[in-house]
């Protein structure tokens, strides 16, 4: 449903299921969650701001790895590293 194969990268969609394929994007696994759109990458109207995300993941004791957030709203997005060490991805776009 997205991407570009000659940058390697891809986005497929079954039903519901939603996956993404990034060859060389990361350099270990990850996960990513994008709040702000809905299953079909549409923009919502009400989702928890990425921003508010961070507060209460900082407020819980959650060390994050990397932060870009700036302004009150808008795209950003921060990681943290699950038990295993994989990386958790939250990036908003909206």
């Amino acid at each position: 449903m997205g991407g570009e194969q000659s940058q390697h990268w891809l986005i497929m969609r079954c039903g519901e299921h939603t996956i993404g394929l990034f060859q060389g994007m990361f350099e270990d696994n990850i996960m990513i969650f994008n709040p702000g759109w809905d299953q079909q990458s549409n923009s919502l109207d009400n989702f928890t701001d990425v921003r508010n995300l961070l507060a209460d993941f900082k407020a819980k004791g959650i060390e994050t790895v990397q932060e870009c957030v700036t302004g009150d709203n808008g795209p950003a997005s921060f990681s943290i590293k699950d038990p295993d060490g994989n990386a958790i991805l939250i990036d908003q776009h909206v």
